[in-house]
């Protein structure tokens, strides 16, 4: 006989008929969201003052990127079996424990002013945030309707883009004006290895005080988050413990893989695309705002300005989720990729305050493609959705690749036409979303049909 049930694993799913979402949960996820989006762009201002402290070019400084995202390569299927077999809620506790590790990594780091401690310092960090991310971002899916799932995963990634927004003023107050005046890499090589070390102990140890700040506020939020009690769902589900993605993927009547839904494959290749030029722009735009023709800016004053890149992503996304409540997901995706590959074009062909304005609002085009991307590649796919966000997540590694491969050519024939990568990988994400437009809506994950 065939008999209703319900599939709780599949984004949207919800006890409520008219589909209300859990305003607690919510709450709770847009925190984390803000956390990570902070941590994420403060390597915007950590990268430059790296590169001046160790004197390095730009392949090698955005080492910092490269070791960051890989942690969400390596980290992400992991953090996928701890909700699957944790639930959401002690997974993301856990990933907030190993953040703020992570961060007071950085107070050694700053002692013995040496580079590869900062990277490890970053590891564990990115390992934390990884964590987190598989946890939540799925979580902000299954939270609410199908219908404005992605709605929803734009409000909160709104936060994360609060988050973006506030790191540039905080690292250029707290780290990058207080650092000593920055030397020639010519006068850095004709000290002495003891003044070569002052000076560098000197320059690091601006980062010390801000990220043991950062390090107890994690701390607070993992115990914070332990203690809430969030409302269940179901009487067989809790989202404190139970409800995770793989739930009864035994009702299932054949097996299934991720590797048989190809529009997660797509979403997958489009996240590597996004996050890489994202972290591209946003990891050289301090350097980039530098140079004579384009703006000549100090690093504290080009700091400051970085946030109208990440401020365009924060508005962009408040804007995003309450359009997306009324227009499908994949025109407006398509439509923002083709301005955001114009404006970094323009920015290529051009000089002075255009080309660093038209580079700058390329954040406002960045801001709804995350979320949208992710929601359409793990549409449908039922109790997959754990190993969906994981791979999506791992995806991540573009923000590792990609700015290393930008650095490089960057090094090679100048850090203004370099940019021809990012504007690539909006090529790509401009032929996903519109490619999309001919997808079925999301199906309602309420009721299946299994038979005994």
């Amino acid at each position: 006989m065939a008999v209703p049930i319900r599939n709780i694993s599949s984004p949207g799913y919800a006890e409520d008929p008219q589909g209300k979402t859990d305003t607690r949960a919510m709450t709770v996820a847009t925190a984390l969201f803000f956390m990570v989006g902070f941590l994420t762009c403060l390597n915007d201002i950590i990268i430059p003052h790296l590169k001046s402290i160790f004197a390095l070019n730009y392949a090698e400084v955005l080492t910092v990127q490269t070791a960051f995202f890989t942690s969400y390569f390596v980290f992400s299927y992991p953090g996928g079996a701890l909700v699957d077999r944790f639930g959401y809620k002690k997974t993301m506790v856990f990933g907030l424990i190993i953040m703020a590790v992570g961060a007071a990594g950085f107070i050694p780091a700053a002692n013995l002013a040496l580079f590869p401690v900062f990277l490890a310092a970053l590891i564990i960090l990115a390992a934390g945030m990884t964590v987190v991310q598989v946890a939540v971002n799925p979580y902000v899916t299954v939270i609410g309707p199908p219908r404005t799932a992605s709605s929803r995963l734009n409000l909160a990634q709104a936060f994360n883009s609060v988050g973006t927004f506030i790191a540039p003023f905080f690292g250029a107050v707290l780290i990058l004006r207080n650092a000593v005046p920055v030397i020639s890499q010519r006068h850095l090589i004709i000290m002495s290895v003891q003044q070569q070390q002052i000076y560098r102990s000197l320059q690091a140890s601006t980062v010390r005080l801000p990220y043991i700040g950062i390090a107890l506020m994690l701390l607070i939020l993992a115990i914070a988050l332990a203690v809430i009690k969030l409302k269940p769902q179901t009487g067989q589900t809790d989202l404190t413990q139970d409800f995770r993605p793989g739930a009864f993927a035994e009702a299932l009547s054949r097996p299934d893989s991720i590797w048989r839904h190809p529009w997660l494959i797509a979403g997958a290749v489009g996240i590597f695309a996004y996050v890489g030029a994202e972290v591209s722009i946003g990891s050289l735009l301090v350097n980039y705002m530098g140079l004579p023709q384009i703006g000549g800016l100090t690093e504290s004053v080009a700091a400051k300005f970085l946030m109208v890149y990440w401020g365009g992503a924060m508005i962009g996304r408040f804007i995003g989720s309450a359009v997306l409540q009324r227009v499908r997901t994949a025109p407006i995706l398509g439509g923002a990729a083709i301005a955001a590959f114009l404006l970094v074009v323009i920015s290529i062909l051009t000089q002075g305050h255009l080309a660093m304005y038209a580079m700058l609002f390329v954040g406002l085009c960045n801001s709804i493609m995350f979320p949208s991307i992710f929601t359409l590649g793990i549409q449908d796919l039922g109790p997959l959705t754990s190993k969906g966000s994981s791979l999506m997540i791992a995806a991540v590694v573009g923000g590792a690749l990609i700015p290393l491969g930008t650095g490089a050519l960057a090094d090679h024939i100048g850090l203004h036409p370099s940019f021809i990568v990012p504007a690539i990988c909006y090529v790509y994400i401009t032929a996903f979303g519109l490619t999309s437009i001919r997808r079925p809506p999301a199906a309602n994950p309420l009721l299946a049909a299994e038979s005994f």
